[in-house]
């Protein structure tokens, strides 16, 4: 239901994440390394927003990536910053928990 208000009032993803994760999208979370012990998406990688800026080389420019955090803020932050960086594409995909729903 909440989905569905978000989607209404264009809050949530404009795009279909689950299809942009069948291309090969990296997920990219953006907690801190304590938040993702605690709990993260089966095969993303903990990139802490803090250090994200100098470990930008690590991931290629040209593929897929969905950031993720714990409400959407920092990843919302992370997105900004690696379009900026000249990343083609870039999907907020929000709190990591609602990114659960497309593990393998």
């Amino acid at each position: 239901m909440i989905a569905k208000i978000k989607k209404f009032l264009g809050i949530g993803p404009k795009v279909d994440l689950g299809e942009v994760i069948s291309r090969g999208a990296i997920i990219v979370d953006v907690r801190t390394t304590g938040e993702f012990a605690g709990g993260h998406v089966k095969g993303s990688v903990n990139i802490p927003l803090n250090s994200l800026q100098s470990q930008l080389g690590k991931l290629k420019k040209d593929k897929p990536v969905i950031t993720c955090c714990a409400s959407g803020m920092r990843s919302s932050s992370a997105r900004s910053m690696m379009i900026s960086s000249g990343f083609t594409e870039v999907h907020n995909g929000g709190s990591w928990y609602n990114l659960r729903k497309y593990e393998k």
